[in-house]
This record gives structure tokens, sequence and C-alpha cells, in this order.
């Protein structure tokens, strides 16, 4: 069969295409355009043609595909004012490539294992003083603690404590550059973009002026400021400052520019749902009890809660577009999309197909239980993205908000100050957050319950199943170098210091499976896979 182009999504505009319809409400437009269309089909943003991709097989087609196929730098321009010329997206691909190498290390496994307790740390510092009860608007604190989370683990103690206030100031003012004519005109002479140039001038200045302290310090940190600093190109070539401060920018969104929404809807959500609430509260007594300890460990071991941060990014995927230039005609089933053209993928749409989330509207937290496993279809549950471009920060991010709700839950109760309906979510932003005020009052919680010893014990310490053999297999596709796997089965997993992995052992002695089988579990990426025969 002959491959044909994409159907079009009618009603497009002279000049102008689908730019109104799309602007208002990008959602529900991408929303018809599936319910029209099936999983592909064509609109237009003014001049640029722009294919939607949605479902499992659609999305693999899209995060699979190589970078000299579907070019993520030519479709992010936007993020060039506010990142810096060459830097990241605006940089050739294979120095593109070497930058964001350079920021994995402190994403790495074993830096992770420390930041539980620094995000514990930040959540009662900000909370100190909210007294026996009161009201927040949840969005603002929100920002607020998740600025000074990343900043602290992330960039370090100049940006956390003598910077804070001023950074928090520069980096809204960059945020608010992510603006969705900005993928059209980002040069535009509108105040937005002006306050974001100003910022991001200023933010060079201060990178500038670290880096000339720290190099008459005797001795060195070890936060993604550092590694910055230290890191060098292939050719030997060291980072400008030009260059840190868009790669430092880049760091802090992938830590906090999607999360502070995403926490706010899990509370959200968990108060619309108080049978929810109730089993999270009841997992949280059991495990922590009144003051249990928050380890990197016991954040693992936290399913329910775990379910609800899931199903919270099913419902609310914080970046409900990803987009790619087609650089080489790409064939999806029998459809060809030329390149000169842009594809998209959207987690919001791909989450709220029936055929894999039954109910898709219904909050249900049930649907990732063993029994269900309703995200288990590749590509089917993206709210990271997927393939090689999957967030970096995803395990972070997951890290960060089950943190801060092992704090807020078991100190406070909440409830909602307006109507549960009425929190939405603000499709006016390039990253969807609920629209403002999105207010919460709190009062203090009095629990006596100890942890149950019973419950703390971690999966590690679980007999392994009788199995003859095993097989470790690697999606290197999938493989961004976080090491959790070698952390957790060093005699089968080797990762060198640029992310490469090795497996040592194709087929481990059954006493490995254990902890093969942990290594599978806890992969960000979801690159391994343990079978048994």
């Amino acid at each position: 069969m002959k491959e044909q182009a994409p159907p079009k999504m009618p009603g497009a505009l002279p000049l102008i295409g689908h730019m109104l319809k799309f602007g208002k409400n990008p959602f529900e437009f991408m929303m018809k355009l599936r319910a029209n269309l099936g999983e592909i089909g064509e609109f237009r943003m003014f001049h640029q043609k722009m294919v939607l991709m949605t479902g499992p097989e659609a999305n693999e087609a899209f995060f699979r595909a190589p970078d000299e196929q579907l070019d993520q730098s030519a479709a992010y321009k936007i993020m060039t004012p506010i990142f810096g010329k060459g830097v990241v997206f605006d940089a050739p691909l294979h120095k593109k490539n070497q930058q964001l190498k350079m920021l994995m290390p402190v994403l790495r496994d074993k830096p992770m294992r420390t930041y539980s307790q620094v995000i514990v740390e930040e959540v009662e510092a900000l909370t100190k003083d909210w007294g026996e009860k009161g009201e927040v608007d949840l969005l603002d604190f929100m920002k607020q603690l998740t600025i000074y989370t990343s900043s602290h683990c992330l960039l370090g103690n100049e940006f956390r404590y003598e910077l804070s206030e001023e950074f928090a100031e520069i980096y809204h003012d960059l945020e608010k550059g992510v603006n969705p004519l900005a993928f059209v005109f980002p040069y535009l002479p509108l105040p937005v973009f002006r306050r974001r140039d100003k910022a991001r001038v200023r933010l060079e200045e201060l990178v500038t002026e670290i880096i000339e302290k720290r190099a008459k310090k005797t001795t060195k940190s070890e936060d993604a400021f550092q590694m910055l600093i230290d890191a060098s190109y292939d050719d030997g070539s060291k980072l400008t400052a030009h260059e840190i401060t868009g790669m430092l920018v880049g760091t802090i969104f992938a830590g906090h520019h999607t999360t502070a929404g995403s926490a706010a809807w899990v509370l959200i959500e968990l108060l619309r749902r108080p049978d929810v609430m109730r089993s999270v509260l009841e997992e949280q007594d059991q495990l922590f009890g009144a003051d249990g300890e928050v380890t990197f460990q016991s954040l693992r071991e936290i399913p329910k809660l775990e379910s609800v941060i899931k199903e919270t990014l099913r419902l609310h995927p914080p970046l409900i577009f990803l987009i790619r230039k087609v650089m080489q005609d790409l064939h999806f089933k029998d459809y060809v999309v030329k390149a000169g053209k842009y594809v998209c993928a959207s987690p919001r749409v791909s989450h709220r197909i029936p055929e894999i989330f039954p109910n898709p509207e219904l909050f249900d937290p049930d649907r990732y239980s063993p029994e269900r496993n309703e995200d288990q279809l590749p590509f089917s549950w993206v709210a990271f993205g997927g393939g090689r471009h999957k967030c970096t920060g995803n395990a972070f991010a997951m890290l960060q908000l089950k943190a801060i709700f092992c704090i807020l839950l078991r100190r406070y109760e909440f409830e909602l100050v307006d109507a549960p309906d009425s929190y939405q979510d603000d499709f006016e932003q390039m990253v969807v957050q609920p629209k403002e005020p999105c207010r919460v009052r709190y009062r203090k919680r009095v629990i006596t319950k100890q942890a149950s010893a019973s419950q703390v014990v971690s999966s590690e310490k679980k007999q392994a199943e009788s199995c003859p053999v095993f097989q470790v297999k690697v999606d290197y596709d999938l493989c961004q170098g976080h090491a959790t796997c070698m952390t957790e089965a060093s005699e089968i997993f080797h990762v060198d210091e640029k992310g490469n992995l090795t497996v040592l052992q194709e087929t481990p002695p059954q006493e490995l499976l254990e902890k093969a089988r942990l290594a599978e579990k806890y992969c960000p990426t979801k690159a391994i896979k343990i079978e048994t025969h």
C-alpha cells in the first residue's frame, strides 16, 4: 500500500491556521484532533505544519527516532534566549550530547541517596512558622519549596543561601519567558521577553562572580555547579561562564520547573478523594509512625503514595506536548511525515485513551497495582517522555515529591478552601499548573502510632524466589547512565564515568536474581529487563 500524508484537521484559518483554537486550550484541541483523525493527524500553527502522534505505538515511533531524523534542538529554539546561544538546544548535536552528559553525574544514583534528607530539611524549614493552623496558596508554596530543594540539592550553597531571593526572582522571569509565542517569535519586543533577557544577563554576572570566588578556595564543592566548572569537552576545552549559566538554568528547569505544579496537584487530588487520602496516611503511619526517619530507602518502599503520584502525573502531566522537527521523512504505519514538518507527542492525550486506561478521567491510583498494571504497555504512560530523551531528572522528581509528602501529610491535615471542581489546569502556560488562586487550609496533625517493624523491612531483604536460570537484557537506547543498576548489582552491571553501561554477566548465577530484579525495578528509564526460564 502506498504511504500517504497524515489526515488534516479541518477548520484552519488563513495565515494563522489553528493557532486561535490551539492557543485557547491546546489540550481540548488535541483531544478533538485524536477523536476526529485517530493516532496521527496534521494541523497548522501560522506557517508551520504540525503532526500530532498519540498512543503507545505512535509514542514509540516518536521517542525512539534518532536525533538525525527527529531533531529536538530545532523544535526548542524557544529555550535559546533562556539557556543561551550555543547551549543545549542551540548547540550542534555532538556538542549538545556532551553538555547533557556533563549534567548527568549530579543525577546519578550515589548523590541521589543524599538528597532525601536535604529535601526533608527544606520542608521543615519552610513550614516552621505555620503555627497550629492557617491558609496558604498551595502553588506559591510549592514553587518556593521546590526552588529551595532543587537549588540546594543540585546547584550549591551559593544559590540556596547567598542568592536565594535574587535567584528566585531571576528564575521567575526566565520561567515566564517560556511563552507559546516564543515558538514562532522568540524575540518580539514584549515586556515578558525583555524581563527574560535581563534576567539571563544578570544570572551570568552572578555565575561569573561565583566561579571567581570558588577558584580562590582550597576545598571543592561536590554540586552540579562545580562539576560544570571542572568539566571538559572531548577536545579538552572548558565550559565558559555563558555555557555554565545556561546549563545551570537547564538543571533547575529539570528539577523545579515541572515539579511545583505536580506537587500541588498531588495534594489537590488527595483532598478530592478522602478514601485515597486515608489509605496513603495509613501507609505513612505504618512505615514512619510519628517521628520515623525519611530515608532514600524508605522512599522506595511506599507503593500507595507512589501510585498516587503516578496517577496525578497521568492526569496532569506538566508538559502536555513535546515537539521534534522532522529532518528525514518519518514513516509510521501507512503514513509518511515529510521532512520540514514538526511532530508532537502529547502525554496528556495519550494518558486518556480508554482502551489503555479505562474510565480515563477518574483519579484511580489502583491502576498501577500488580493485579491491574494498566501502564505495562511500553510507551503508554509517558509523563516524563520516553526513549533516549526521557527526562533525566525523573528519578529526582519522584524522590522530591515523595519526600515532600512524607513530611507534609504526617505533620498536617489539609482541606480545600474552594469547591473541589474549581481547581483546574491553567492552559495559558507552557508548563501546565493549577490555576491561581490555589488555596488550602492546614491544621497540625497529631499521631502517636509507631512504625511497624514489619512494614519497614525493605524488599531487598526478601528471599529470592527459586529459579534455575535468568537472563539480563538491556535496551541501550533507553539507558541514560544513572548507575542505579550498578549500585544494586555491581556483580552484573558496570557504568563508567561517561555513563556507558556494560553488562558483566548476561546469565548470572541464581543467587544474584534478587539483586538483578532490584536493578530492574529501580532503573529510572526502565532499560533493564530480567527474564526467567
